[in-house]
């Protein structure tokens, strides 16, 4: 018995310290900011769209420099199609300024090179929640309801506040309609956050 006491007295004790070192890396907070997007495909206007982006986030700190950081967003991408869709697609509406909102869940690798900066890239799911406009005469969406991104970007931060900047890439389709053309989310995102906890 005293045996087995010896041996699990030290394992205890690392289990409490890898515990306490994990619990103070790890922090949540929230964070809101703009959009700077658009629907990437032949059919839609070029330009970027302003929209928002709000919700939480989790700092999961390995050591100084290696983290992660995952988040909850709920996030806009603004398009408008363009004056030749109905051309493209029979039965579409030309010139539509719509709103999609998507529930994105982004898991970023965080490198910090110094205290005040961190580098951070990974991989983005978002889902479709909504669609404000419909661009066919006969109600049919468009728009895909899962979209899969690339994100990368830096982040300032001071003390518990965080402003940041990304550049959205999106790997998927997200055309509904049929395969004449590929529709991509791209932009990028600004945002000002704050840890909580």
């Amino acid at each position: 018995m005293k045996k087995r006491t010896l041996y699990l007295l030290p394992l205890a004790l690392l289990l409490c310290t890898a515990s306490a070192s994990f619990a103070q890396g790890l922090h949540f907070g929230v964070k809101a900011g703009a959009n700077i997007l658009k629907v990437d495909g032949k059919s839609f206007n070029d330009g970027f769209k302003f929209g928002y982006n709000v919700g939480a986030f989790a700092e999961i700190n390995f050591t100084d420099k290696f983290g992660i950081q995952p988040e909850v967003l709920w996030h806009q991408t603004n398009y408008r199609s363009g004056d030749r869709f109905s051309n493209i697609y029979p039965g579409g509406v030309n010139d539509v300024k719509g709103k999609l909102n998507y529930l994105s869940v982004p898991v970023l690798l965080s490198y910090s090179p110094v205290k005040l900066i961190s580098i951070q890239a990974g991989p983005q799911f978002g889902i479709l929640l909504n669609q404000d406009k419909n661009l066919f005469n006969n109600g049919k969406d468009a728009f895909k309801k899962g979209d899969f991104s690339l994100l990368g970007g830096v982040q300032v931060n001071v003390g518990g506040l965080k402003v940041g900047g990304r550049y959205l890439i999106g790997l998927s389709n997200i055309n509904d309609v049929g395969s004449s053309e590929k529709w991509k989310n791209q932009g990028f995102q600004l945002y000002v956050g704050l840890r909580i906890i």
